[in-house]
């Protein structure tokens, strides 16, 4: 008779099965994520400052806002997104004005980048979040030399009436560029995109905690709300049975409303130049 050898428990097969489940259940993981962040902030809120601390140098503040080389970096970020939208409005522009042709790119690029760019930093983080809780920033609250109490996440105050410390705007437009830029890369590119953007969202993120802008729950917080938000338009834009949209009836509806402008802009066109040739006759009579 014989025995069976009883199977070992392989750490690898489980951590891959648990990755495999995160990424079908993308959305699940991101929420659970927001959940223990901010339970674990608000039952241990020192560690918010205890971070915060590690940048702070008593009568000489938080230095690091003082280098220039970490100025420049965190202009970085903004210049990029900024290039990017400009680049996705171009793309929809060229395909309105020249209907007839072509997009540069499936047109749904543009419209989720677009669409997720102004929900999320925009909408969601910087009109929502930032001008409603109030939470003060680091370099205001009392133990680094400002003169108001610090407050935990979530909760609503009028400590600061706009642009305040919960969450992090600079945080939230990082994990856009990591997050959304990433799921239309190609398979091909995307490691080498991760190996850039990765890095450069951390130190991005780290930088305002570094300066007393933000606590280190608004970076962590940011990108969970930014991710979620961002998957969500994900999933109705590309995994949706059938997608909210999609890149032919986008195409259809530019060369609609295209063709209409070009009608409109000949008529114009049509009139200016009537115009001018009476102002030309007037001028010649005499």
């Amino acid at each position: 008779m014989t025995q069976t050898q009883p199977q070992q428990h392989n750490p690898k097969t489980g951590l891959s099965k648990l990755s495999i489940w995160c990424i079908n259940h993308s959305m699940v993981c991101v929420g659970l994520y927001i959940c223990l962040v901010s339970l674990f902030f608000l039952a241990f809120p020192g560690v918010d400052l205890w971070a915060s601390g590690l940048f702070h140098f008593g009568d000489e503040g938080f230095k690091a806002e003082n280098v220039a080389f970490l100025r420049d970096v965190r202009h970085l970020g903004p210049f990029l997104v900024r290039v990017i939208a400009i680049v996705c409005v171009a793309v929809l522009l060229i395909k309105l004005l020249v209907p007839g042709r072509q997009p540069l790119m499936p047109l749904r690029q543009p419209v989720f980048l677009l669409s997720t760019l102004i929900l999320g930093p925009g909408v969601l983080v910087n009109l929502i979040l930032k001008d409603n809780w109030g939470r003060p920033r680091p370099r205001n609250v009392e133990i680094f030399g400002g003169d108001l109490p610090y407050q935990p996440v979530w909760k609503i105050s009028n400590y600061c009436d706009s642009n305040c410390s919960f969450v992090s705007g600079e945080g939230s437009a990082a994990m856009w560029l990591v997050a959304a830029v990433t799921l239309l890369v190609p398979a091909t590119w995307r490691k080498g995109a991760l190996v850039f953007l990765i890095p450069l969202g951390l130190i991005l993120s780290a930088n305002r905690v570094a300066f007393g802008g933000h606590f280190l729950s608004d970076t962590l917080l940011s990108w969970g709300v930014t991710l979620l938000l961002i998957l969500a338009i994900h999933h109705l834009l590309y995994r949706k049975t059938p997608p909210l949209v999609s890149d032919r009836q986008l195409d259809e509806w530019f060369t609609v409303k295209g063709r209409r402008l070009q009608r409109v802009l000949q008529r114009l066109a049509v009139r200016v130049r009537r115009a001018l040739r009476g102002i030309g006759r007037v001028f010649a009579e005499r």
